[in-house]
C-alpha cells in the first residue's frame, strides 16, 4: 500500500528520475546549547554523538564522502544528497561553513547540499554562506530542529530559544531560496495531541518544503534517561505514537513532503521503549491509519 503523502523517496524520484541517496556527515560541529553559549548539557534527549548514527565521528569530511560514496550501499543510488547532520552544523564563523561544506561536494553526483541546525545559528550572513552553494546543478536544504511549538515545553526540553527564533530564520533561508525542513518530536514530556496539533499548525503556517516526525525515545548518558529513572518521565506507547503522528500527517499542507515519521536511536544506546526498533511495523500502522483517515474523509 502507497502512503497517501508526499515522501521523500517519491518526491526525489518525481524530481531527478532515478533514485537519490543521503550521505550523512559529521562536520565537527559542537552546539551553542553545550558549550553554555545559551544552554549547558544539550536538549533532554540528545545524546553524547548528537543525532548521527551512521556516521564516522572525527573523520575528515572528504574521506567521510569518499567512504560512503565506494560502499555497496552507494550502488543502490545514482545520485546522492551531502548531509551535514550532527549536532548545529551553522554554529562557526562563515569562512569555516564556508570550506567545511565545500570539502563534501566532490562528487558530481551530489545533487543536494543538506545542512542541519538550529534557527537561532541561522542569520543573514550565515544564510549568504548556504546560498552562494547554490547552483542550477546544487540544491541547498536547511533543516531546523524545532521540535515544538509550545514554549514552555521548549524550556523543559533545554530546547534553549523560542519558537519566534524560528519564524526569523525560516524568513531569511526563504528570502534566499533555500527549502527549509522542519523537526518536530512526539512524545515529549507534558505533551498531549493538541500539543501535536499546535505543532503542526505552527509548521504548515511558515513557507516550509518538509517536514521530519522524531518519535521521542529515551537514550543513554541523556538527561531524559535521569527523569525516566527517577519516575518523572514515562515513554509513550506505540498506539498514542501511530494515532498522533498519523492525526499530525493529516493535518500537514498536502504540498509539505513527509522526509521521516518516526525516529532511529544510534545502535546501543536505547532504554526505551523498545517498540521503536520495529521500526517497519510502525511505518506500516501509520500508512494504514493514514489510509483510514483518508477513506472516512472521501
Amino acid at each position: 500500500m502507497e502512503f497517501q503523502y508526499k515522501t521523500l523517496k517519491r518526491t526525489l524520484f518525481e524530481r531527478y528520475g532515478c533514485r537519490v541517496g543521503k550521505i550523512c556527515i559529521d562536520g565537527g560541529f559542537t552546539c551553542p546549547n553545550r558549550d553554555g553559549k545559551c544552554g549547558v548539557g544539550g536538549c533532554i534527549f540528545c545524546g553524547e554523538r548528537g543525532s548521527g548514527e551512521h556516521i564516522t565521528e572525527g573523520s575528515p569530511i572528504r574521506s567521510q564522502v569518499e567512504r560512503f560514496l565506494s560502499s555497496p550501499a552507494a550502488g543502490r543510488y545514482s545520485l546522492y544528497i551531502a548531509y551535514f547532520q550532527n549536532f548545529t552544523n551553522t554554529y562557526a564563523p562563515p569562512e569555516v561553513l564556508r570550506s567545511r561544506f565545500g570539502e563534501a561536494l566532490i562528487d558530481e553526483r551530489i545533487r543536494v547540499l543538506d545542512i542541519g541546525t538550529r534557527p537561532d545559528c541561522i542569520d543573514e550572513e550565515r544564510a549568504d554562506v548556504l546560498a552562494d552553494f547554490k547552483t542550477e546543478r546544487l540544491s541547498v536544504w536547511c533543516e531546523l530542529g524545532l521540535q515544538t511549538s509550545n514554549d514552555a515545553t521548549a524550556a523543559l526540553i533545554n530546547r534553549g530559544y523560542k519558537s519566534e527564533r524560528f519564524t526569523d530564520a525560516v524568513k531569511i533561508l526563504r528570502e534566499r531560496g533555500i527549502d527549509v525542513v522542519v523537526h518536530m518530536i512526539i512524545g515529549l514530556p507534558n505533551e498531549t495531541e493538541r500539543d501535536v496539533d499546535a505543532t503542526v499548525d505552527f509548521i504548515n503556517a511558515h513557507d516550509v518544503s518538509g517536514v521530519k516526525i522524531h518519535s521521542l525515545y529515551v537514550m543513554r548518558g541523556t538527561a531524559l534517561e535521569k527523569m525516566y529513572a527517577e519516575g518523572r518521565y514515562t515513554p509513550m506507547t506505540m498506539e498514542y505514537y501511530v494515532s498522533a503522528a498519523s492525526r499530525a500527517i493529516s493535518r500537514l499542507r498536502p504540498d509539505i513532503t513527509l522526509h521521516r515519521v518516526t525516529g532511529d536511536c544510534p545502535r546501543g544506546l536505547l532504554v526505551a521503549p523498545e517498540w521503536i526498533t520495529r521500526k517497519s511495523e510502525v511505518i506500516s500502522r501509520i500508512n494504514m491509519t493514514v489510509e483510514k483517515m483518508r477513506r472516512e474523509t472521501l
